[in-house]
């Protein structure tokens, strides 16, 4: 189970370090995936992710900052699905959306499995 904790504290390092590219440089981030220039919208996403990673860092009980990266993993899926519509690159929005199934999968993953432990 010690092993579970570890990845979920790295899970919230990485949330911490996410949020902050997309609350620093949202442009750069959205050119980069190709979803558009939304700096304020990424920079909400960012704010979010960040926060949630601090959550989990700070919590006794990370289950609940990984459900919580779950759901905010959801919100990008949806918002990367919206935006595969319209990009001319779609393969590096495709390339975001497998990221983020990837490590939805991670979170979903300990979370249930320190949850069952009472984590």
């Amino acid at each position: 189970m010690t092993g579970d904790i570890d990845a979920a504290k790295g899970l919230g390092w990485f949330s911490v370090g996410l949020g902050a590219v997309e609350i620093a440089a949202p442009e750069w981030l959205g050119d980069r995936i190709d979803v558009g220039r939304h700096p304020s919208l990424v920079r909400a996403f960012g704010l979010r992710e960040m926060m949630a990673g601090l959550w989990l860092l700070a919590n006794q009980k990370p289950s609940a900052g990984l459900w919580a990266r779950v759901a905010g993993d959801a919100m990008d899926l949806a918002a990367l699905g919206a935006a595969l519509r319209n990009s001319r690159a779609r393969g590096r929005v495709a390339g975001a959306i497998a990221m983020v199934a990837g490590v939805t999968a991670l979170d979903a993953l300990y979370a249930r499995r320190l949850q069952a432990h009472g984590v």
